[in-house]
């Protein structure tokens, strides 16, 4: 009886960190999805438009499913604040990487005011 009610908490526990993971995955599409393009301001219109759409499936592929899994842990608003944390934190990292835009010292202040966010909505 042990061993297996070992095993459901570690199911348990993986709930929360592929959720993580799979929201991290489909932000980097969503970041791509709605940034990317401006890489190639010289394409037409509606090949920047179909790169996005092509790019956003992706982002789908992995939010569907993160959701799904995650509310069997967290609730729709702790999902949201997550999600945003995470959208935020990739979008910094891409603008930087693809972009060469370094991140401020306002910027991070914020962030931090975010993680601030994140923990009182999982509080309680």
């Amino acid at each position: 009886m042990v061993p297996f009610m070992q095993i459901k908490n570690i199911k348990m526990t993986f709930k929360p960190m592929k959720t993580v993971f799979l929201l991290i995955l489909s932000n980097i599409f969503m970041t791509l999805a709605w940034y990317l393009h401006l890489k190639f301001k010289n394409k037409p219109l509606v090949a920047a438009i179909m790169m996005s759409w092509g790019l956003a499936f992706f982002e789908y592929i992995f939010q569907v499913p993160a959701n799904r899994i995650g509310s069997s842990t967290f609730s729709v608003t702790q999902l949201k604040v997550l999600q945003e944390c995470i959208t935020l934190a990739v979008f910094t990292l891409l603008a930087w990487i693809i972009f060469k835009e370094s991140p401020s010292w306002n910027l991070l202040i914020s962030y931090l005011l975010i993680i601030g966010a994140v923990f009182f909505a999982f509080k309680g």
